[in-house]
């Protein structure tokens, strides 16, 4: 089971990736997301293998634009942003921080559960356009690449900009739950958080889910 769990933590490093035109390009400076490796990453929960990718460019003016690197308010909010929700016997937490993000990990070897959260700065700003592109369908296809399938199940956002991403996913024949949010946290900083639960624990991803965002608990 703890074979299956690790196996399972490869989903969190994602890429933006897929062509537009040029009246579609994204804002530049787009944080840089990593692909999942088809190896393991993690050879213990603390161990964490760093990749490389090509981060979105475009000509901007640097005046306007901020360090990506993170601060440590940026390490406090992703720390404290579920507030108590993971902090039990059930959950253990890692963290790391990179060049432009702070990501967040719980997982739960009785639940067979994890929980992913990235505090993700966007150096030159951001506008919807750019979380459509960032969140596109052919970084879904890298997000899951490590799974044995997965299906697109809904999708929906709140006047706010919240958004919610729901998929089932299948890895070594079990099905699981995922919800995944995405939250305009300030004008350069984006949350997004994960969930992975079992399929059969649709009342415990629930409860999670409300607890995480009451207003947007399920599309």
């Amino acid at each position: 089971m703890k074979r299956l769990l690790l196996g399972l933590m490869i989903l969190f490093l994602i890429t933006a990736c897929g062509g537009n035109n040029a009246s579609d390009s994204p804002t530049a400076d787009l944080p840089a997301q990593l692909p999942p490796s088809p190896e393991p990453l993690f050879s213990s929960p603390t161990q964490i293998e760093n990749l490389t990718q090509e981060v979105i460019t475009e000509e901007v003016d640097p005046a306007t634009c901020i360090s990506p690197e993170p601060t440590q308010d940026d390490v406090d909010r992703a720390l404290s942003f579920t507030g108590k929700l993971f902090d039990t016997q059930d959950w253990e937490r890692t963290y790391t921080v990179g060049v432009d993000k702070v990501s967040v990990t719980w997982y739960s070897e009785r639940l067979t559960s994890i929980a992913f959260l990235e505090a993700l700065i966007f150096p030159c700003g951001y506008e919807e356009l750019d979380l459509d592109y960032f969140f596109s369908v052919d970084n879904w296809v890298i997000v899951f690449g490590n799974y044995q399938s997965y299906e697109y199940v809904d999708e929906c956002r709140l006047d706010s900009g919240v958004r919610l991403y729901q998929f089932i996913t299948v890895d070594q024949g079990f099905e699981y739950d995922v919800h995944y949010w995405v939250v305009n946290d300030t004008d350069t900083r984006v949350i997004s958080m994960m969930i992975v639960m079992p399929i059969e624990s649709q009342a415990l991803i629930d409860e999670f889910s409300y607890s995480l965002f009451p207003q947007l608990p399920e599309c």
